[in-house]
């Protein structure tokens, strides 16, 4: 099966994951500079920033942010949602490697917040009890924009609704992460850590970065 072929089963799949590696390992030899610095990150890790990002596979962190082996501590979860494994798992890098910025990355047309807008929309949509604990998490950050398209009564905008809620759930997370957790809020509270939101463009491919 060549490369960038879709494949129809699960087993063709796996079959694309090994050959990938297998040229990965092959590439370990290369002069280039990413592949120079993996002997280091056998040892240890120093990544220059936190991603909570979402699991779309249209959004690869490091590939966005042009970043290499080590340079990121990546974490994603659909929807970039805040949940007890995910700030653990932000405390531990804070803590451990001293890193000094976390990011919260949505993106536009992202199926888990628009999930949450059709079950407002719509609220005999059924998800599965996992993926409704998804929705269950975003919901605040989109409840209150919801209520003000609908005040007036008129047909609700989806589109607009959707790109909205985006930015409304990165912030509701930034805010969670900043006081969620003693530990990192301690840290931000004497400027040892930076917590920031943005919005990653699919179209143009631009990060947006969002005020607080």
């Amino acid at each position: 099966m060549s490369h960038g072929t879709r494949p129809k089963t699960g087993q063709e799949a796996l079959e694309l994951l090994k050959e990938g590696n297998t040229r990965y390992v092959d590439s370990l030899t290369s002069t280039d500079d990413l592949m120079q610095k993996r002997p280091e990150l056998v040892r240890d890790q120093d990544p220059l920033a936190i991603i909570l990002g979402c699991s779309d596979a249209r959004v690869p962190v490091e590939i966005v942010f042009d970043q290499g082996l080590g340079d990121l501590f990546v974490i994603r979860v659909a929807g970039n949602v805040v949940a007890p494994s995910q700030i653990g798992s932000i405390e531990f890098a804070a803590e451990k490697f001293g890193t000094k910025l976390v990011v919260v990355l949505g993106h536009s047309h992202c199926g888990a917040v628009t999930a949450c807008v059709e079950t407002l929309i719509n609220p005999e949509q059924n998800y599965s009890p996992n993926l409704q604990s998804i929705v269950d998490r975003i919901r605040p950050s989109v409840h209150n924009l919801y209520e003000l398209a609908t005040a007036d009564g008129q047909d609700v905008d989806v589109d607009e609704l959707v790109d909205r809620s985006i930015r409304a759930n990165v912030r509701m997370s930034v805010s969670q992460l900043k006081h969620s957790s003693r530990a990192l809020e301690d840290l931000t509270n004497s400027g040892q850590l930076l917590i920031v939101g943005a919005e990653y463009d699919l179209e143009t491919g631009k990060v947006r970065f969002l005020d607080s």
